[in-house]
């Protein structure tokens, strides 16, 4: 498969993001294979010492080594490395060797010296940085020393690192991508249980969820606050941020339903966020149908609409489509950080619930920083989100705290 293909090109690292049962295994004993054996068994290969470093040692023998998809499972009978138990090591038929070291001891790779390097698993390790520190002062023999890391993405530091590293290069792919190799009831299990989740994006799609220094919103947080069912609801609205341009190429126009419910007291009620409905539009009718559509889908109170850039041409042309919608219009007279601040600090409260999972607007959300929004296009998503849990909420709060005006008598 093409993430288990070695990239082209001048690099240092390559780095394997993928789900679980993905084929990162055998994708990194195939790179070892193709760095050690030459054409024929006894000739040279470009890499003659090799560190293969694992969580564990016993995790490295029993997966990189001896596992189904390991080394010594994927060599040919004629190319086998022997394995030298009391020396941790594979040893080729064209005296290439390859030794296994634990992620919990990194001083063992103080000392030894490399000129290529299988790492699985980077992201799971205790003393990740440490460890891999270790391993870059030995990767010192040959022309171009190379390390291979397998692992399933986790938002460590030093991952990030490495993947924006001029010398990395990365290939993905998720759990479905090596599913003709994997049991369909595994597939079935884990797609009933963890689609839609955090956990499943992480573990099965194999995507790095990384959070942004100073975001407003963070991943964490996100997944505390996500639930499968919503309760009775007391009111439901649709808001809507338009595109400055309704055209080809242009942003897209972002569309949020959610709901409240609004027992006790406001600062008891609780949001729901119940469907991301943005779309791409050519044209300001097609995404004033869209906002009309889940209005009436979900038997929404009110729509809500920002009009900074279309003033009154945005309620003309949803009036357009529906005449009688109940609708109020939006101005935004302060930056989208500061109008997001409140929203956020609700969200820290867990007064705010995603109802599943949305995640083109959740990567947003984590992109939005107290100095601004760190994605390459405008957070269209975001803004919509934030004018309606303003309506359903905010606004409330602010209500309830707002002083009260006394008669006095004469």
């Amino acid at each position: 498969m093409e993430h288990q293909m070695p990239p082209e090109g001048d690099w240092r690292s390559w780095v394997i993001l993928g789900g679980r049962g993905a084929g990162k295994t055998r994708a990194g004993s195939e790179w070892v294979r193709s760095m050690v054996e030459g054409a024929r068994p006894e000739d040279k290969g470009r890499a003659s010492r090799v560190a293969l470093v694992g969580e564990t040692i016993d995790q490295a023998r029993e997966v990189m080594v001896f596992g189904e998809s390991g080394i010594l499972a994927c060599s040919p009978p004629d190319r086998r490395p022997q394995w030298i138990a009391g020396r941790k090591m594979l040893l080729w038929p064209n005296g290439a060797t390859a030794q296994i070291f634990s992620a919990f001891d990194p001083e063992s790779l103080r000392g030894p010296q490399f000129d290529a390097a299988w790492v699985d698993e980077l992201a799971k390790w205790k003393d990740a940085q440490g460890t891999w520190d270790m391993l870059q002062f030995g990767l010192r023999l040959g022309d171009a020393p190379r390390v291979c890391v397998t692992t399933t993405p986790r938002n460590r530091k030093v991952l990030t690192d490495l993947l924006d590293r001029d010398s990395t290069v990365m290939t993905h792919a998720p759990t479905e991508a090596n599913r003709a190799n994997l049991a369909a009831s595994f597939l079935e299990e884990v797609r009933l249980r963890y689609a839609g989740t955090r956990l499943g994006r992480q573990e099965l799609d194999g995507v790095l969820l990384a959070d942004e220094e100073g975001a407003l919103w963070s991943r964490a947080n996100l997944e505390t606050n996500r639930c499968k069912d919503m309760p009775d609801l007391d009111r439901i609205v649709v808001a809507v941020d338009p595109p400055v341009t309704g055209k080809v190429g242009s942003d897209e126009c972002g569309i949020i339903v959610a709901g409240v419910t609004m027992q006790g007291a406001p600062q008891d009620w609780r949001a729901y966020v119940l469907e991301d409905a943005t779309v791409s539009a050519s044209s300001p009718t097609e995404w004033a149908h869209a906002a009309v559509d889940a209005f009436h889908h979900w038997q929404a109170d009110r729509l809500v609409a920002e009009v900074n850039q279309g003033g009154d041409l945005v309620e003309t042309v949803i009036r357009q489509i529906e005449p009688g919608v109940a609708y109020k219009a939006v101005r935004a007279s302060r930056g989208k950080v500061v109008r997001a601040e409140p929203v956020a600090a609700l969200y820290e409260q867990g007064k705010v619930h995603h109802v599943g999972m949305f995640d083109a607007l959740e990567d947003q959300m984590c992109q939005m920083t107290n100095k601004g929004f760190t994605g390459s296009k405008s957070p269209d998503r975001v803004d919509a989100l934030v004018w309606a849990l303003t309506d359903l909420l905010v606004d409330a709060q602010r209500a309830q705290h707002r002083p009260r005006m006394r008669v006095l008598g004469h």
